[in-house]
Parts: C-alpha cells; structure tokens; sequence
C-alpha cells in the first residue's frame, strides 16, 4: 500500500460521500433523526458514528485531534453534519498531504473502550478508517430507501468511469 493508493481510496469515499449528501438533502429534519433501522437507529446516528470513527482515526494516527466521540445530537440538521464532515475531510486530505509512504509503516497504538492497547501500521488503521465508511455508506443508503429517498448510485465503476 501507498500513500497514493491511500489517496484514491478516500477520494473515492469522498467523492462517494457528497453523491450521498445530495440523498440526505431530501430528508425532512425529522427523517434525519428518526428511528429507522440498522444498529445506529436513524440515518443521523449512523452517520455520526462514521464521521466520529473516521475523524477518531485520524486523530490517533497523528492528524487533527478530535477529543471525545461526537455525540449524535450535536448534529440537529443534514447541514449541520455535512459541515462537519467537509471540515473533516479537510483534515484527511492535509494530514494525507504530509504523509510519505515510508510513514504508513509505522506502529500506532490505540485502544477503544476498554482499555485494552492495540497496535497497527498507520496505512492499516487509514485504510481500515475508509472501508468502514464504505460500509456504513452502504447502510445509510438502504436506510435512505426506506424512507422514499433515491441516494444515487456511488459505486467505485461509476466513481472510475467519471469524466
């Protein structure tokens, strides 16, 4: 793995993302927040969680600190989120700017809550941080199709095929 392949992963995520921002404009305040399906609940929990985990990631491999997870009710609006996000992709994009590939080799060590040390090479923890939002993309767009909304298509063919 490469810096670059790094790259072309999550500016497809990225570019997956602002296809399902245009989705997430159709909800009513009150779809964005309620309870649907999945283990998050809504399409605003969902998507919190995702921003929080990938925005969590970045701040343990040496990137943008984030603090405490985001909480899903600080994100009362699709606009409010999106915002955040956009901030947030920012921040991936500097922090991927400055890396070399020889960096994506090193250990980071990282624990979830409870308490137990992990370690892994920043390139497997970045790279995990864009399938799982790959995954969880997935998920809202099921969610968004549940509630009568179209999100698109995002896949990576038509992401490949783009003029």
């Amino acid at each position: 793995m490469t810096v670059k392949d790094l790259q072309t992963l999550l500016d497809y995520g990225y570019w997956a993302n602002h296809k399902l921002f245009e989705g997430l404009r159709q909800l009513t305040p009150d779809e964005f927040t309620q309870p649907v399906a999945g283990s998050y609940g809504s399409v605003r929990n969902t998507l919190v969680h995702v921003l929080s985990a990938e925005w969590g990631w970045l701040d343990r491999c040496g990137g943008a600190k984030r603090g405490a997870a985001l909480v899903a009710s600080d994100y009362p609006t699709v606009s409010s989120l999106i915002d955040r996000w956009q901030e947030v992709e920012a921040s991936v994009r500097a922090f991927l700017r400055n890396l070399q590939d020889e960096d994506l080799s090193r250990i980071v060590e990282f624990s979830f809550g409870n308490g137990q040390k992990n370690a892994m090479p920043l390139g497997e923890l970045m790279h995990h941080a864009a399938i799982h939002g790959i995954h969880h993309r997935g998920q809202v767009a099921l969610l968004l199709r549940l509630l009568g909304k179209a999100p698109g298509n995002f896949d990576i063919l038509v992401y490949y095929g783009r003029p």
